[in-house]
């Protein structure tokens, strides 16, 4: 069964002031997931040290990386990944509103890639919205826009995920949640779960949204000591299975009784 997991890796900077991409990659490689989405990545920054990160944790994984750049200031880039070991595409990377023209805004973006798992191409869209509510808000309804969830290459199978500095109480996560299931809602937990901050995590707004053709086996926050460690979030995964089309339309039905 296929996992994906969303991590803002905090530019690998850990909770111990220690910069190390290697520990990041050691806790993504310990679930084996099949597709990671990665936030606040440096490129060639001089504050990390002039690393690669997203290519450093991608090497380290042994999976292709897809990378965008929210911010770029001559050679250095800081901004989004979609990693995999399985055959994928860059369909689209690109700016949100919001950022631009306000100085006192970080510029946020959006990353696309489809990615095919043993057959069936998913749809994988990974963000990281902004801090303020109204930025938030002009992003998500970017987001369900025509260029990305609405274009019509954005097809079932969908899987929207990142940190979205949105809880499930916000206007943007209800409008998300309106059209994609959150995959927290979509199985069984006594509680919801946190992945922020990561010592002691109280915050749910890393979040990953499905489209109705996934069934969500499992979601689980990565919570070993190294994790704990390596960022000021825990990385989120989602495991889960594309359903058969005759499952598809049962499904709705059951949900219409």
């Amino acid at each position: 069964m296929p996992r994906i997991l969303t991590y803002n890796v905090r530019r690998c900077l850990g909770t111990d002031g220690r910069l190390s991409p290697g520990r990041i990659a050691d806790v993504i490689a310990a679930y084996e997931p099949d597709v990671v989405a990665l936030q606040e990545l440096d490129v060639r920054r001089a504050r990390t040290g002039g690393i690669d990160q997203a290519d450093a944790i991608a090497q380290a994984l042994g999976m292709q990386m897809h990378f965008h750049a929210s911010l770029r200031v001559l050679e250095e880039e800081y901004g989004n990944a979609i990693l995999t070991h399985r055959p994928s595409e860059l369909v689209k990377a690109g700016p949100l509103p919001g950022g631009a023209g306000h100085l006192s805004l970080e510029p946020r973006g959006a990353l696309w890639a489809s990615v095919n798992l043993g057959g069936t191409v998913v749809q994988v869209i990974t963000t990281h919205l902004g801090l303020r509510r109204h930025e938030r808000l002009a992003q998500v309804d970017c987001l369900l826009g025509p260029h990305w969830l609405g274009h019509k290459a954005c097809r079932e199978p969908v899987i929207l995920l990142g940190d979205f500095n949105a809880s499930p109480r916000s206007r943007a996560y209800q409008r998300l949640a309106s059209r994609l299931r959150d995959a927290q809602v979509a199985v069984s937990h006594r509680r919801a779960i946190a992945t922020f901050p990561s010592r002691l995590p109280m915050l749910r707004i890393d979040h990953a949204f499905v489209s109705r053709s996934i069934h969500v086996a499992r979601v689980e926050s990565i919570r070993s000591p190294m994790a704990r460690m390596a960022s000021d979030h825990l990385p989120l995964m989602i495991e889960f299975q594309v359903m058969p089309v005759r499952e598809q339309k049962a499904d709705v039905a059951h949900m219409r009784e």
